[in-house]
């Protein structure tokens, strides 16, 4: 299991649930609980997906970026974070992930606010965000605690939705693992380059290219997490060569390849 936040293996001392349904097919949703209190100090790397943690338990996530550093009681991450570390005494959380189509209707904020940053859920969601941490933390069970997830964001989903070409532009990205040109995006939807550019990043976060470097990105992460080399999975990624990957792979990850897969 590689949740969001750590993208490490979870030993023994670790809860972890699965939810079977959400409030929409693009949305999941998992469940931790460190059951030892044996903290944790975690990495934290991009994904084509808007993330929201939802700490219940007593101990809040402090997370550093470059330059600063932050606590929080929950946090939404958009699909590019920038480098950061999350650390917390014991880890008590629902961990909502959606795609940014599915974010734009649910969160009540656009995609494009969460760009290299992480806000808290107080900030996001006012009085309704404390008042759902207090009733997962009264809820027994992770079937539960989902269906009271699932409720909430269902209750504040929005009738705003994404641009029907914004949608299909970012299912082919995603589907294509950032293997698209703008070109074949621009043919898709039928628009000019420059309204695809501004329609796209308003309503996902970032503009196509960076979309596709991300996924490209995530794809590679994947195949060197699960002991795949370099040159393999820059072949199988579409880079160029090594150099590419490594490039990407710093610039996205704040490491080189080697680090990443380093124990």
């Amino acid at each position: 299991m590689r949740p969001i936040m750590s993208e490490h293996e979870l030993d023994d001392g670790w809860e972890l649930a699965r939810s079977t349904g959400a409030a929409s097919t693009d949305v999941t949703m998992e469940g931790f609980r460190d059951r030892v209190s044996a903290g944790c100090d975690m990495r934290i790397f991009p994904r084509p997906e808007v993330t929201v943690v939802i700490q219940f338990g007593d101990c809040r996530l402090i997370v550093e970026g470059p330059d600063h550093q932050s606590t929080f009681d929950g946090l939404v991450a958009g699909l590019d974070p920038g480098v950061r570390r999350v650390h917390a005494a014991r880890v008590e959380c629902v961990e909502v992930r959606m795609s940014p189509i599915a974010a734009y209707r649910l969160l009540g904020v656009a995609p494009a606010a969460l760009t290299g940053t992480m806000i808290g859920l107080d900030d996001l969601w006012g009085p309704a965000a404390p008042l759902l941490r207090e009733q997962l933390a009264e809820t027994a069970t992770w079937a539960e605690r989902f269906a009271l997830t699932s409720r909430f964001l269902t209750l504040r989903e929005s009738t705003r939705t994404a641009d029907p070409e914004v949608a299909a532009a970012w299912d082919r990205i995603v589907a294509g693992n950032g293997g698209v040109r703008v070109r074949e995006l621009t043919e898709l939807t039928g628009w000019s380059r420059k309204r695809l550019w501004s329609r796209f990043t308003a309503q996902v976060g970032v503009t196509p290219k960076r979309a596709a470097m991300l996924t490209r990105f995530r794809h590679a992460f994947d195949l060197l997490t699960t002991g795949h080399s370099p040159a393999n999975t820059a072949v199988a990624c579409g880079y160029s060569d090594q150099s590419h990957l490594h490039r990407d792979v710093s610039a996205f990850a704040g490491v080189t390849p080697g680090a990443l897969t380093a124990p």
